[in-house]
């Protein structure tokens, strides 16, 4: 029988959730029509654990069977105001390329960012992807300063965008000549 629990990580152990991240990395470079080597530098440590040191605040939410990490979700309050046009090291280089942020809008100094959502394959039809997506939302909209939320989905991972855009987002633009798609949603 499964046993599964959702937790907040209040310690800042964020560590459970490295194999995850992995694994989230992984299935996005099997999915990538668009430069998956990209990915090869992407990781828990270069990715996950990165931002959740540089941001603002981050929440961190897993769920667990028995007690063993099987999802997570990790959701930041970024500031944005000296990062806006700035490239990581990661991300493919084309001169027609745009960054993470859109033109469209005089974008505020901090935005909310879901960052990563990942459930393994098992536990997928059980709704807890949205019972994640709804606890970081509910976070991320808690912040008085933040207007406005971003997501970024991988390229070819089209079952996570029409996830989002089924509730609520709406695409803004191709990130990395398409690497990245970036939806976005105005707090409620």
């Amino acid at each position: 029988m499964v046993n599964v629990t959702i937790e907040l990580v209040k310690d800042g152990n964020i560590e459970q959730c490295r194999q995850l991240c992995n694994e989230l990395m992984a299935f996005q470079k099997s999915k990538a029509a668009i430069a998956p080597e990209a990915f090869d530098s992407m990781n828990f440590d270069t990715r996950m654990k990165k931002s959740y040191e540089s941001s603002l605040e981050s929440q961190v939410i897993v769920v667990k069977d028995n007690g063993m990490p099987v999802g997570y979700v990790f959701s930041t309050i970024e500031n944005i105001e000296n990062s806006k046009g700035q490239y990581p090291a990661w991300a493919p280089k084309d001169e027609n390329s745009k960054g993470f942020y859109p033109e469209w809008v005089n974008l505020p100094n901090k935005i909310g960012c879901l960052n990563n959502l990942y459930v393994r394959d098992q536990y997928r039809d059980m709704g807890l992807g949205s019972k994640l997506l709804e606890m970081s939302m509910e976070w991320l909209e808690s912040f008085p300063d933040v207007d406005l939320i971003f997501i970024y989905v991988s390229n070819g991972n089209d079952a996570a965008l029409n996830f989002y855009l089924s509730r609520g987002f709406t695409f803004s633009h191709d990130v990395f000549g398409g690497f990245i798609k970036a939806i976005y949603k105005f707090k409620k």
